[in-house]
């Protein structure tokens, strides 16, 4: 059984794995004050073109949101998603066991507009409400989909009138960057958007997120914050480790590439033998819709998640491929799409 359910079910890039042996016995300082760690924060701001933004490792990417969203907003104050986005479907609630409500947007294609935020926001006009302050989006989104830089634009100066937060979620920020419709680099990222973080555990680390704080306002006590939420790895060179072998060429991007090379073999394949998909995606999740005969026939053989029902006789899947990912099990899966 061939698992297509996620990016993170391999273990790490051998040349993480063989850097971390290598540093083993090594004695540094804890909590993130270790040269790696160092090192790592200073190539970031170098990708991101930014020396003035502060970056913090953490481990994981519901620890990373949970820890800046409620330290970013006051008691009364909300987050605004879309309605498939990760702090809403995926983190158990994590953003509300903080105190604070998400606002969720019914969208097609789980990505957020001006309009949308416009809507919250006008609903929401006085102190007998939460207070919508964060606007939350990820790249690439819960369903595959890449935000291009007129619509970040067009978010940035939205948040702008309505004295809003913009925060992106990186998790998948690899294979957005690299995928062949993208026109957005880091640099931009960071010149749109109050806080982002780049993902790692997807991209071929073990584990790892980097939070990058581009508004000043949001940067004071945030260590305070993290250690708070348990987020303070007292082993931090672990993560500095990987970020520097992950940066320091080009490494985590040609991951992301193969990643996006395979499900683009696999959305190709697909689109050959007549299917219809649930969103466009040029990222390494993609959303078929099958017959559910089909679906039975696969599952044999592959793991994969159900993503939507569509009628009595199709349903959408996911299928996620990987920086680990064969093209020969890629390959394989296409053979058998053959009913």
């Amino acid at each position: 059984m061939y698992s297509f359910k996620n990016d993170y079910s391999e273990g790490a890039h051998s040349r993480i794995l063989n850097a971390l042996v290598e540093t083993n016995l090594e004695q540094t300082d804890g909590y993130g004050t270790d040269q790696y760690t160092e090192r790592s924060v200073n190539l970031l701001k170098k990708k991101i073109d930014r020396e003035d933004v502060d970056i913090h490792l953490l481990v994981g990417g519901t620890q990373v949101n949970l820890t800046a969203i409620s330290a970013f907003l006051r008691p009364h104050q909300a987050a605004i998603g879309a309605d498939t986005s990760h702090i809403n479907c995926h983190e158990t609630g994590a953003i509300e066991a903080t105190g604070h409500k998400v606002i969720t947007m019914k969208t097609n294609d789980g990505k957020l507009t001006p309009n949308l935020i416009q809507n919250v926001v006008d609903s929401h006009s006085d102190e007998h409400m939460v207070q919508p302050k964060l606007v939350y989006i990820s790249n690439s989104t819960e369903l595959g989909t890449l935000y291009t830089k007129a619509e970040l634009i067009d978010l940035h100066d939205c948040c702008k009138r309505n004295k809003l937060l913009l925060y992106l979620d990186g998790a998948r920020l690899g294979s957005a960057l690299v995928a062949e419709e993208n026109d957005l680099t880091l640099a931009d990222i960071a010149k749109l958007v109050d806080a982002f973080y780049i993902g790692g555990t997807k991209s071929g680390a073990l584990f790892g997120e980097a939070l990058v704080i581009c508004n000043d306002e949001l940067k004071e006590d945030f260590r305070y914050f993290i250690k708070q939420k348990g987020g303070l790895l007292a082993k931090g060179r672990l993560l500095g480790i990987q970020f520097e072998e992950l940066f320091k060429d080009d490494l985590y991007f040609e991951l992301a590439k193969h990643a996006n090379k395979m499900a683009l073999m696999l959305k190709g394949a697909i689109v050959d033998e007549g299917y219809k998909f649930l969103t466009e995606s040029f990222t390494n999740q993609q959303f078929p819709i099958f017959p559910n005969n089909l679906i039975e026939k696969l599952s044999e053989k592959y793991s994969f998640n159900i993503e939507r029902v569509i009628d009595s006789n199709y349903t959408a899947i996911r299928l996620v491929t990987s920086w680990a990912t064969k093209e020969e099990i890629v390959l394989e899966f296409i053979e058998d799409l053959h009913l």
